[in-house]
């Protein structure tokens, strides 16, 4: 069967690369497959299994990445793997889930696997790229490719550092130009994309805290110390601290997530536990992010006569889009959709390690508009109850054909 629709959608360009709806229903399956059983990062066997089954069948060449999970696939280049000649545009997809429950119990693809969701919307994302690359392969065959093409589906986008640093190591920007994402967006309606040059994400890091102290007596607090009053203002104190020691257009703030303390409410304990991130939008911010938090964590310890030690785990920058790559997904969705389906859209707190590859290649994300139109309901990112307008999937794999099509490089 041709992948080629053979109508072109009301008010569309006239441009190769659009979905039959026998494909289509065959892309919101496979999500759904996905869906209902996410894998954690760095474990996603099945999920790289079933990538590689598709494009094989479609008779491309695709590699599994040297980590053990994740693969790229060439299209368009001979013999199936890039080894010279034009350089590439690539598009990147994440396919690892997370550790949290699904929330959808009236839903027939809730996940199967218990306290693992995929409810940043990976399989989305993973199902785009692997839709691009059928139809991209359907028009090489055919000659309409002007370019070759270079899938990545890369693993552990939500283990910090994040997994792009290991698909890059692997070699997935060999003989890469520029490279385009897409990540849902559940504020933007399915059937539009928002886009902004610059930074579109912020740096993100961790950061794990122990406590310690000789404990004692809630009657005699003055004789030991107290850790939980010393914790708390851990909590408190140090985001105020660090507001206050740089710019505060840089946006450098730190986030709790989880403190432990105390077993018994008459025992002061020894020892505390607390974990959370920084978060930074600009980046040279980041750059000094480290030695402000760590300075700040210690001096209220001290102050308290808490002994601290701080474990600081890099994690990434904020992605910036070029602007050029910034324009050619904007014309790409116009040449789709017109210029009502483009909108801008702000720089978020959220971090994503499709920065990494910004560090070596220009190039762009596009936020993947996943809301149903009219629903007033907002289900945000990484909660069990996030699900997507499927609609979505064919926006996607009709831009990245598209930006494939007329990039101009």
């Amino acid at each position: 069967m041709s992948l080629e629709s053979e109508a072109v959608p009301p008010g569309e360009a006239v441009l190769p690369g659009t979905l039959p709806e026998a494909l289509r229903a065959e892309l919101v399956a496979f999500r759904r497959d996905l869906h209902m059983h996410p894998e954690l990062g760095n474990q996603e066997f099945r999920t790289t299994a079933a990538i590689k089954e598709r494009l094989e069948k479609a008779g491309l060449k695709p590699r599994v990445l040297a980590v053990g999970t994740g693969l790229v696939c060439d299209i368009g280049v001979e013999g199936g793997v890039w080894n010279g000649g034009p350089r590439m545009l690539a598009l990147r997809a994440d396919i690892d889930g997370l550790p949290i429950p699904d929330a959808k119990t009236e839903c027939a693809y809730r996940s199967t696997v218990p306290d693992r969701a995929h409810a940043c919307g990976h399989d989305v994302h993973t199902t785009v790229v692997l839709g691009a690359g059928l139809v991209l392969a359907s028009l090489h065959e055919r000659g309409l490719l002007p370019r070759p093409v270079r899938l990545i589906f890369q693993p552990a986008e939500e283990v910090l550092p994040g997994g792009a640093a290991d698909a890059i190591e692997c070699g997935a920007l060999d003989g890469v130009e520029r490279i385009l994402a897409v990540h849902c967006d559940p504020r933007v309606d399915a059937g539009r994309i928002g886009l902004r040059q610059g930074a579109i994400t912020s740096a993100c890091d961790r950061l794990e805290i122990a406590l310690d102290g000789p404990g004692g007596h809630t009657a005699r607090p003055h004789l030991t110390t107290d850790l939980v009053t010393a914790a708390a203002r851990v909590v408190t104190d140090v985001p105020a601290i660090v507001g206050r020691r740089v710019d505060t257009r840089a946006g450098l703030a730190v986030t709790w997530g989880r403190i432990e303390s105390g077993h018994a409410p008459n025992v002061i304990p020894q020892h505390a536990e607390l974990s959370g991130t920084v978060r930074c939008l600009d980046i040279e911010a980041w750059r000094q992010a480290p030695d402000i938090v760590v300075a700040a964590i210690d001096e209220v310890a001290n102050l308290h006569r808490a002994k601290s030690e701080i474990t600081y785990v890099r994690g990434v920058p904020p992605v910036v889009n070029d602007p050029g790559v910034t324009d050619l997904l904007r014309d790409a969705m116009i040449a789709r959709r017109g210029a009502e389906s483009v909108e801008g859209t702000e720089q978020s707190l959220g971090g994503e390690d499709f920065s990494w590859y910004l560090e070596h290649v220009p190039g762009a994300m596009a936020r993947l508009g996943v809301r149903p139109p009219g629903e007033r309901t907002v289900r945000d990112l990484h909660q069990g109850d996030f699900d997507v307008d499927e609609s979505a999937i064919g926006v996607g794999v009709e831009l990245f054909t598209a930006a494939a099509l007329i990039d101009p490089s």
